[in-house]
């Protein structure tokens, strides 16, 4: 079956020509058409067709890149020209975009077939992918659980092997946790290595993309062709400041004799499910007999990461989204009396109720008289949290070389069980928030399952943090893991 073959596999049959890049596409949107699991919000057979045929000329005339002609799709934050750019919302439902992100624009360049948009919670703002104007996304492990999010549709989309590989951004954990959910494998890179320039805004100072897929190597492979520095991102870190092409594939095959892997007494506590912590647990013991040292480490801030990014993350989503109001595009209510009017019921019939807390949220944060109290504070606890991970990873006194724990306290959940309850949505990423506050790179990769009735086939992620700029450790660290093991070659029921 060609769709569970990794997209290293499927790079090396296209190049020997064994497979064209036509009848790749065809296969998958094959696939996409009769899944049931809602992760697509858009595809367009002509368009992905028609950059197919480009990719088998290119491969024809031996002008191929290693990517060319491998199928990719993209999460709907990103915008796309041709494809809509929908951000899960209302408010951008019919948007298509002149222009491409430049994530899309280097993906392009390197040759890869856009298989089309991939559902995500609402301008990426939730942890289940429930709050998607589009409807929610089904796990394909378990159709009653949610996928996580808010990158779903694309840890899904792996998954149920509709695409090899795929584009998720975190913010908060948006990658690395919907990848544990669906026990594939994701990296959220350093902050600022992957440009954001035509990147949906949610959280102007924690937004990051990064890739999706089955393996580490896989993940290597797409992120070097992603990163980056980009002019028209200021945020976008400059050649001195480490925004450098790399090769992230480079050091993939070094053995992890001498590996010092940092383990949280603050990941292991109270609130981690027993067969969570039990599967991470074994995933250790693996890397120990790899060659790996486990030293005991205290990350004392860890519990502030949700106050504090619940204070930045809305503040700045307030700011970013102040830009949808009807006038220039998007959504835009009909009977109003004049442009006040115009303003408050387009944005309360095209927001959802998530974002729309998170605006109020925010806006309340930033206020005169509770900006110093709220936002300040958070960004001060912020420094602190990087200081955490500084002390441990960094300088001639590091104890560690990179950090381990569970992604999640939990497996996926049922659909719907927590739509009452934002606070409990908010708690699953309890241990993914502070490697984003500090703009730290993180990667998920799957380790096992639940246990029980319920649980059994839920996965479980291990979660791989690193210091900045240590993508290419942390893509060998996974990479020897899965050469050792299978989790990450299990695919759910009637792949």
């Amino acid at each position: 079956m060609i769709h569970t073959k990794t997209l290293k596999e499927l790079s090396a049959l296209l190049q020997s020509k064994e497979i064209s890049a036509t009848e790749l596409a065809t296969h998958y949107l094959d696939r996409i058409e009769a899944s049931d699991l809602n992760a697509f919000l858009h595809v367009d057979r002509a368009l992905t067709l028609a950059q197919a045929a480009d990719a088998d000329a290119r491969i024809a005339a031996g002008n191929a890149h290693p990517l060319t002609g491998v199928p990719i799709a993209h999460k709907d934050i990103f915008v796309t020209r041709g494809w809509r750019s929908t951000a899960g919302s209302k408010m951008l439902a019919d948007y298509v975009s002149p222009f491409d992100a430049t994530v899309v624009e280097k993906l392009h360049a390197a040759g890869m077939v856009h298989l089309g948009k991939l559902n995500c919670d609402e301008f990426a703002m939730g942890s289940s992918n429930e709050n998607s104007a589009f409807g929610a996304v089904k796990n394909p492990w378990d159709t009653a659980a949610v996928p996580g999010g808010s990158s779903g549709g694309s840890a899904a989309a792996v998954a149920a092997r509709l695409a090899p590989a795929v584009t998720g951004t975190d913010t908060g954990g948006s990658i690395r946790q919907p990848a544990s959910f669906c026990g594939i494998t994701g990296i959220k890179p350093t902050y600022g290595r992957v440009s954001r320039f035509g990147m949906i805004a949610f959280a102007s100072s924690l937004d990051q993309g990064g890739p999706m897929a089955q393996t580490a190597e896989d993940c290597a492979l797409l992120l070097s062709a992603m990163a980056g520095f980009d002019e028209r991102d200021s945020t976008s870190l400059t050649p001195e400041q480490g925004g450098v092409h790399e090769d992230f594939s480079r050091n993939l095959n070094e053995p992890l004799t001498g590996l010092r892997i940092g383990v949280p007494k603050e990941y292991f506590g109270a609130g981690l499910a027993t067969d969570v912590e039990q599967a991470v647990r074994a995933a250790l013991d693996q890397f120990v007999k790899l060659g790996a040292t486990l030293v005991d480490i205290s990350l004392p801030n860890t519990a502030l990461s949700i106050p504090a990014y619940y204070m930045i993350a809305p503040a700045e989503a307030s700011s970013n989204l102040s830009r949808f109001d009807g006038v220039r595009y998007g959504f835009r209510a009909e009977g109003y009396k004049d442009l006040q009017d115009m303003y408050k019921k387009t944005r309360a019939q095209g927001f959802g109720p998530e974002v729309k807390r998170r605006i109020m949220v925010g806006t309340y944060v930033l206020c005169h008289g509770y900006y110093d109290a709220y936002y300040v504070k958070a960004q001060k606890i912020r420094r602190l949290i990087a200081d955490d991970f500084a002390k441990v990873l960094s300088g001639p006194d590091a104890v560690c070389d990179v950090i381990m724990g569970p992604v999640a306290p939990t497996v996926a959940w049922d659909l719907g069980s927590k739509a009452d309850d934002p606070v409990a949505n908010y708690l699953a990423d309890i241990f993914t928030l502070s490697t984003s506050l500090a703009g730290l790179p993180g990667m998920s990769i799957p380790v096992g399952f639940g246990q029980g009735d319920k649980n059994a086939n839920r996965p479980v992620g291990l979660q791989i943090i690193g210091n900045y700029f240590a993508e290419a450790k942390l893509l060998n660290v996974a990479h020897q893991y899965q050469q050792a093991t299978d989790w990450h070659k299990r695919a759910p029921a009637g792949i």
